[in-house]
């Protein structure tokens, strides 16, 4: 995962806020989109509860077929 927590000798554990960009957004995908983090947060060892999260809808990302980027902010001790 290049550029990720475990790159920088930070955990999971060291997330302090989630912020999850997604294209196309509708509120009645919440439970769906919910679901797919909750599965994903159990894959990676995301501890739970989760941080404090915002999800903001966009119409496009950095590539063509990308639906989701999530920017994860740590603090390692």
């Amino acid at each position: 995962m290049p550029g990720s927590v475990r790159v920088r000798d930070a955990s999971f554990a060291d997330v302090l806020r989630l912020s999850f960009y997604v294209v196309d957004w509708e509120a009645s995908d919440m439970d769906a989109f919910m679901a797919g983090v909750t599965e994903v947060a159990a894959e990676i060892g995301l501890p739970l509860p989760m941080p404090p999260a915002s999800l903001i809808g966009v119409e496009s990302l950095f590539a063509p077929g990308v639906l989701v980027e999530v920017e994860v902010t740590a603090l390692a001790a």
